[in-house]
């Protein structure tokens, strides 16, 4: 073959999957969509994901369906989508979590920042410094001057090693300089049941998961750990605001696809989710849960991604953790 018709028949490729990509967008979805959830089914995780599947089978006359995958420290349904086709139709519902196991785990079976291509951030869940109620502190400022006259003696829950909990509690302990013990749990619901009893004084809950008992009296909610105030706690200040000027960190959750999905799959899922969470009905619901509706592009999201796995890999250095 000449070298004209070498370099004409590598063009007319790139034209001709150029369209295919373009004819595939805009014929996207003609079937079946699937979210993988890698935690079990009944969390925040669950719910987000089974609302967006709802409200897109709706909008595209497609199915959208929501399949648990649970395992491995929510990496088993992770490594399933990461080796899926790259079309569109098979997605993750990812989280902070996700960012956390690629620097704690010793083995991953995928690079959450390779190969993945984030879509849109459907929600942020901020977490909340919530004491057992009889602990003698009402403020953020007065439990953090109670915890250092009692260094060592007070514990904090978490849901296990390696969880967003886990590490908000570690950020919290070198911010404020204190030495909370970390008592790590197999799930959340059981470290509410001993912050509820007395047996550990703190956790760095979810608001989805530890509203419940805050308004039923049974835990002190003294601080929130994101940036700005939480939608459903308005009166609750910041860590930020109050004592930790800087302190910024919650619990999110959002849609992946395959990496070397086109480009323009990714947008139009982006652009779609942007949509949903913008739904007055759908925003509702979301802020009746402590969730804070989010809804960003692609773009924002790989930068959010690259942050967070920047700043997890130097606290973990810090604190020299790695999880089995």
């Amino acid at each position: 073959m000449t070298t004209f018709l070498k370099i004409f028949a590598a063009g007319a490729l790139a034209c001709l999957t150029s369209l295919s990509f373009a004819q595939t967008a805009a014929n996207f979805p003609n079937r079946s969509i699937k979210i993988v959830v890698p935690f079990a089914p009944g969390g925040s995780s669950d719910f987000l994901a089974r609302l967006v599947a709802q409200r897109m089978t709706t909008e595209w006359g497609q199915t959208v369906i929501v399949e648990n995958k649970p395992g491995a420290g929510a990496t088993l349904g992770a490594d399933l989508v990461a080796k899926a086709p790259p079309d569109g139709y098979t997605l993750l519902l990812a989280a902070t979590h996700h960012i956390i196991a690629q620097n704690v785990y010793k083995t991953v079976p995928y690079d959450i920042g390779r190969d993945f291509a984030p879509v849109s951030v459907i929600a942020l869940i901020p977490n909340m410094v919530v004491i057992n109620a009889k602990v003698p502190a009402n403020t953020i400022q007065e439990f953090i001057a109670l915890a250092k006259t009692q260094p060592g003696k007070l514990n904090y829950g978490s849901a296990g090693a390696g969880t967003a909990h886990h590490l908000i509690g570690e950020m919290f302990n070198l911010q404020a300089k204190t030495d909370i013990a970390h008592i790590p749990y197999k799930g959340s619901a059981p470290a509410i049941a001993d912050l509820v009893s007395g047996q550990i004084q703190l956790m760095f809950d979810t608001i989805t998961a530890g509203l419940p008992q805050v308004t039923g009296g049974k835990t002190r909610a003294l601080a929130v750990t994101t940036a700005k105030r939480s939608s459903a706690l308005p009166d609750v200040p910041t860590l930020n605001e109050t004592i930790l000027p800087g302190f910024d960190v919650g619990t999110w959750f959002g849609l992946m696809a395959p990496a070397k999905t086109p480009s323009d799959i990714v947008n139009k899922l982006s652009t779609e989710i942007t949509k949903i969470v913008n739904i007055p009905e759908v925003r509702k619901q979301l802020l009746a849960t402590g969730a804070e509706p989010i809804g960003n592009t692609s773009t924002e999201m790989s930068a959010q991604v690259k942050k967070e796995l920047d700043s997890f890999a130097a606290l973990l250095k810090q604190i020299k953790l790695t999880v089995e």
